[in-house]
Formats: C-alpha cells, sequence, structure tokens
C-alpha cells in the first residue's frame, strides 16, 4: 500500500524518496508541472525512452474519468441539481483537476513499469 502512497506524491519509483516533479502546476494561470530529468537521491532516469509517457495519456484519462463519475453521483443524484449545474460543476472540475492528473498519472506510469527488488 505504501508505493501506492509514494506514486500519489510522486516521489521517485527507485528510491521513493526524490521529487519526480519540481512544482506542482498551476491550471488557473496555464502553468504546467515540470518535471526533473532524473532522481536528485539516487539518479534514476525518469523518462526511459522518447515517447515513454504517451501511455500516462490512458492512466490519466481514466482517472478523470472516475473523478467525473463521482462527481455525477454527488451532483445529480445525491444534491440532485439539474443539468445545468453539473455540465458547469464538469467542466470547473476538470480544469481544476487537471495538473493533479497530469502529475499522478505519470507517477502511476512510472510505478507500473519499475520493479522493486525485495
Amino acid at each position: 500500500m505504501s508505493r501506492y502512497i509514494k506514486a500519489i506524491q510522486c516521489k521517485c519509483p527507485k528510491c521513493e524518496k526524490g521529487a519526480i516533479f519540481k512544482d506542482s502546476g498551476n491550471p488557473i494561470f496555464f502553468k504546467m508541472p515540470k518535471m526533473y530529468k532524473s532522481c536528485e537521491a539516487c539518479g534514476y532516469v525518469f523518462e526511459r525512452e522518447p515517447g515513454f509517457f504517451f501511455g500516462a495519456m490512458y492512466v490519466s484519462y481514466s482517472l478523470a474519468v472516475a473523478e467525473l463519475v463521482a462527481l455525477l453521483v454527488v451532483v445529480k443524484f445525491i444534491l440532485g441539481f439539474g443539468n445545468i449545474v453539473l455540465v458547469i460543476s464538469v467542466a470547473i472540475l476538470a480544469f481544476l483537476l487537471s495538473t493533479f492528473n497530469f502529475r499522478v498519472s505519470r507517477s502511476l506510469w512510472m510505478y507500473f513499469f519499475e520493479r522493486k527488488s525485495i
């Protein structure tokens, strides 16, 4: 379970100490998170080959779908709001969570391919 927590915290998949990202980004100012080239603690290179993070887009899509379905259940079925409020809340949440999804999806993608020696 701790590896999943480290993945969500965006720690290095090899040593689980160094940070993957220099900053967390800010969707309001259209600033995407910046990644380090390698881990400052152990030297692990994050981008293993060109296009390595292409698959992270699928992880990001899955995260966004899960978040927005949860929002749909809360707004539509629990709170009972109409479709206009639902569409506006989905657009706002998708925009605000974009940098979070970007960071976590790349981190999870790296953890998926890193074998941890026991």
